[in-house]
């Protein structure tokens, strides 16, 4: 099974932006912030994302990946 995740702190790194300036720029609360970079979002605010796409000049594809959950060896990891 896939899952999304979310890598905002690559795109800061890039950018040479830091998750404080971000959240002055964008007015998010640290905490979100971080809940943001570490995925622990269970429900995705759609306009919070747009503004840290907008803010950081780039585009939803650079912070959301689809990963593949399959082991070394090519089988699925099961839930734990």
């Amino acid at each position: 099974m896939s899952k999304i995740v979310i890598d905002i702190e690559r795109v800061l790194a890039e950018k040479g932006v830091s998750k404080t300036q971000l959240c002055y720029i964008c007015r998010l609360q640290r905490t979100q912030l971080n809940n943001y970079c570490k995925n622990k979002v269970v429900r995705v605010d759609l306009h919070t994302l747009a503004k840290i796409c907008d803010c950081l000049e780039c585009d939803v594809n650079d912070i959301l990946k689809l990963e593949n959950e399959e082991g070394q060896n090519g089988k699925e990891q099961p839930d734990v």
